[in-house]
């Protein structure tokens, strides 16, 4: 990662995003509601500042997912492609994989494994968090419940 500028898009590409500076984050999530979002066992994303994000072509339409949540997706294609929380303002939260270059990013935990699919697995030494990093002390446990061999 140069920690210089990334930039993404919907699948149709009505909606072209662009992030200057290093993200926050990254971190692959396994919550009920992110899964129901993107129809998939587990979401990776990213947090950048607001202050450095802006899209370059077409805006998305918003859905209120919860209480002080909306997710922004293409009406065009249906891409889903941001998540904004009231809470944290200064953070707009993207899909790694809406990314031009997905390797522009590593993801450095899991998180809500409480929540993952039984049948999913990852099979990276990764800290797993039950809910998020903030909320707990330490990981669960380091790495995927068993490896195959």
């Amino acid at each position: 990662m140069d920690g210089t500028s990334m930039s993404g898009r919907c699948l149709c590409g009505s909606i072209v995003f662009k992030c200057n500076g290093a993200p926050n984050w990254t971190l692959h999530c396994h919550c009920e509601s992110c899964r129901r979002a993107t129809s998939s066992p587990i979401t990776t994303w990213i947090s950048v500042p607001r202050s450095a994000f802006a899209f370059t072509r077409g805006v998305p339409r918003y859905f209120r997912s919860s209480p002080g949540v909306r997710r922004g997706f293409c009406e065009n294609c249906g891409s889903p492609l941001t998540y904004e929380n009231e809470r944290l303002e200064g953070e707009i939260h993207l899909y790694a994989a809406s990314l031009l270059d997905p390797n522009y990013v590593s993801p450095s935990c899991h998180t809500f494994v409480d929540e993952q699919l039984p049948w999913f697995e990852v099979l990276d030494d990764l800290p797993r968090f039950a809910t998020t990093p903030l909320n707990d002390a330490s990981p669960i446990r380091m790495g995927p419940k068993k490896k195959l061999d």
